[in-house]
């Protein structure tokens, strides 16, 4: 009896070899910045700060809160929209707060257990938050709340497109 291999499982595929020339050719160009390159790199892309992404949340649940009142005359509305903002920027800003912190960038594996930590701690408040909302506002509108709060959550995407528009300019 002869023995017979198979070729199909010890023949090198040929998409292979292209894949780690790749990776070589990757490495080769592969190169580390000088301390004034990264200062260069920093100053054409500059990060955009939590804060400022908080405010422009508070702005826009200021504004749809001013909007739902005048829409409706209604100042129970008004407030209930701006609550529903309030429960976004309040716990972002705890969020944000806590991960600013100087514990939390101590190494990479503190850095990730402090974003899980308080991106649950924000989670928790904002539940409370509106489990808390008949309580504490007075003739709640559910759908104003979840409009003030569904539009002031969204605007944070807006805050990247500006800070965008801010590099290119």
């Amino acid at each position: 009896m002869t023995k017979m291999g198979n070729s199909a499982n010890t023949a090198v595929n040929p998409g292979d070899r292209v894949v780690d020339q790749e990776l070589e050719a990757q490495e080769e160009s592969f190169k580390t910045l000088t301390r004034e390159e990264a200062q260069k790199l920093r100053e054409a892309k500059p990060q955009v700060s939590p804060w400022s992404v908080l405010a422009g949340q508070l702005v826009a649940g200021i504004v749809v809160a001013c909007v739902a009142w005048a829409l409706t005359g209604q100042r129970s509305v008004g407030w209930s929209a701006f609550y529903g903002a309030l429960a976004v920027v309040i716990p972002g800003a705890l969020f944000a707060r806590g991960l600013t912190g100087k514990v939390w960038s101590m190494n990479p594996g503190t850095a990730v257990v402090g974003f899980f930590l308080w991106e649950m701690v924000k989670i928790a408040l904002t539940v409370a938050m509106l489990f808390a909302a008949p309580k504490l506002v007075s003739m709640l509108s559910w759908p104003a709340m979840l409009v003030g709060l569904v539009v002031t959550m969204k605007v944070s995407w807006l805050a990247l497109v500006f800070a965008a528009r801010r590099n290119k300019l």
